[in-house]
């Protein structure tokens, strides 16, 4: 049976809602932060501007067409253009979340690893789910210059970290991008708790994920 893409547009306002709901029950997001996306067909859906991830409507999320017009529902974030850029260089994507979680933010206020790492491979599900996760230095929340840095690296990472802004994860569909953000801030919590700091995994762990699961370190 065919399935119209009425049908498959209204689930994914469905799932939307659902995963925006988890995230915010579990303190990964808190007021009107955050935003959340999805491919469509013919466009994309993506949360309104200064909507509570956990209050979401599914007639309100905004619709946009691939000229990048807002067709419909209230009006949409301002970090529109960084989850087009995802969209436009990573043809896989189906989805594209991002979230204010504390840990995280906390973890560039404190200082990342490394400048392209921010965390060390330190469980094998991070390395298998998450991978490498670089920042992105400070600029205004829809600051154009985030864009078009994420465009240069969404078909290298799953994610980025936005310094004192959060982390922006995207997958094959909104439901795997916000499993690999809890991952993200589940090991960052980790990391930032842990003293002295645990040393990273090492490369024979690596390379026996590799070997097993075809994850690359």
């Amino acid at each position: 049976m065919m399935i119209s893409d009425n049908t498959r547009e209204n689930a994914q306002r469905e799932e939307i809602c659902d995963v925006g709901r988890l995230l915010y029950g579990r303190g990964y997001t808190v007021g009107s932060a955050g935003n959340i996306s999805a491919r469509l067909e013919d466009g994309w859906l993506i949360t309104p501007t200064d909507a509570c991830l956990g209050r979401l409507d599914p007639a309100s999320i905004a619709k946009v067409n691939l000229a990048g017009e807002w067709v419909s529902g209230d009006k949409p974030s301002k970090t529109l253009a960084l989850h087009r850029q995802v969209y436009d260089r990573n043809p896989g994507v189906g989805g594209v979340v991002h979230t204010h979680s504390t840990h995280l933010v906390a973890l560039t206020l404190a200082g990342v690893w490394r400048p392209d790492d921010i965390l060390p491979p330190l469980t094998p599900y991070q390395v298998m789910k998450v991978g490498h996760i670089p920042l992105i230095a400070y600029e205004r929340p829809g600051s154009p210059n985030v864009a078009e840095q994420v465009a240069r690296l969404a078909n290298s990472v799953r994610g980025v970290m936005l310094e004192r802004l959060g982390p922006v994860i995207w997958d094959s569909s909104v439901a795997k991008a916000s499993y690999a953000l809890e991952e993200l801030e589940e090991t960052a919590r980790l990391w930032l708790m842990s003293d002295p700091k645990p040393a990273p995994l090492a490369q024979a762990a690596l390379d026996e994920l590799h070997a097993t699961f075809g994850v690359r370190w």
